[in-house]
């Protein structure tokens, strides 16, 4: 696995890791993968996307695997469909990757989807939104717009329902999902959830999990402030879209999920972001796991809490858009 990280034991905090979480780390730091932030973009994703095959759990056999194109600002987005059945009007879940705005794709999250697929019963759907450097922020977020009011407009056409529709996403995808949810409120449409996995929600200020968790584990500083210039350029002039938690009012947004990683620099604006939305009368579940550490959401081959995480969310989406 492609990793930021140096010397666990040297992080006081590193004791709060589980004895897989430190396995594993020792594992990466044994086989001597070169930094993330110290690579060209390209063999980055190259990277990103070996290392979560290597952690992922083996992809759950489905019904229906689609690929198909979404209409989008800048041209044709990249889509997959994932479902456990062919039956028409399935309600769905608009999935968006992780990987800094920078990395990640369809296909580092698809053993997760697939998961969520077959234990929620709902179809999921997930994009490959524009990424930067080439592609500086927001247009990621105006694909990630174009593919959720696509899919409530036109769903139909792929035996989807529109009109029963939740967001997720992990690391920079739960930025996107809460961005969207916003967007959402905003124009009137129906959300029966957000689903965040560890979203970074804000840049202003450091957190105590940030400055626990920002060395000696895979998401490091140096790899977050690498993210933050190729997304953002030199000016980093940074937005609600960008921050959710800034946003001028959260209230009237759909229920929120949010699973978070214990030993992760991103824990506590998650928590900021949680009470941000309670202040503001929103619905919130969030969910934290001991021990672990940012992206274990695609290590199941490793640690048991992403098979919890995956279960938790799948939970989740099914009582917002089956059993609701």
């Amino acid at each position: 696995m492609a990793a930021d990280q140096d010397k666990p034991q040297d992080n006081p905090h590193a004791a709060r890791f589980s004895a897989l979480t430190r396995m594993l780390l020792d594992n990466v730091k044994r086989v001597g993968f070169p930094p993330i932030h110290t690579l060209p973009v390209e063999r980055a994703r190259d990277a990103y996307k070996a290392g979560v095959r290597a952690s992922e759990l083996p992809h759950a056999p489905l019904a229906r695997v689609e690929d198909f194109h979404i209409p989008g600002p800048a041209g044709p987005i990249r889509a997959r469909l994932w479902a456990n059945s062919h039956e028409p009007e399935q309600p769905v879940l608009l999935y968006l990757h992780g990987g800094g705005f920078v990395i990640g794709s369809i296909e580092t999250c698809e053993s997760m989807c697939r998961q969520i697929a077959v234990q929620s019963g709902a179809a999921v759907v997930a994009v490959d939104y524009l990424l930067a450097p080439e592609h500086k922020y927001p247009a990621g977020l105006q694909d990630c717009w174009a593919a959720f009011t696509w899919l409530v407009e036109h769903g139909r056409s792929m035996g989807l329902n529109g009109h029963r529709i939740a967001v997720g996403g992990d690391s920079a995808g739960g930025t996107l999902s809460a961005a969207v949810a916003l967007m959402a409120r905003d124009a009137g449409i129906p959300l029966a959830l957000q689903a965040l996995v560890y979203p970074s929600v804000q840049t202003r200020v450091t957190t105590e999990s940030f400055k626990a968790f920002s060395r000696d584990t895979l998401l490091s500083a140096e790899l977050m402030n690498w993210f933050e210039r190729q997304t953002m350029g030199e000016q980093l002039d940074h937005d609600w879209h960008r921050e959710p938690l800034y946003a001028p009012d959260h209230r009237g947004l759909a229920p929120a999920w949010i699973g978070l990683a214990e030993c992760d620099a991103l824990t506590d604006e998650g928590h900021q972001y949680a009470q941000k939305l309670r202040e503001a009368g929103v619905p919130v579940e969030v969910r934290e796991w001991p021990g672990v550490i940012h992206d274990f959401i695609n290590m199941g081959r490793f640690l048991p809490e992403a098979l919890a995480l995956h279960k938790a969310m799948a939970a989740a989406v099914k009582h917002a858009l089956i059993d609701s």
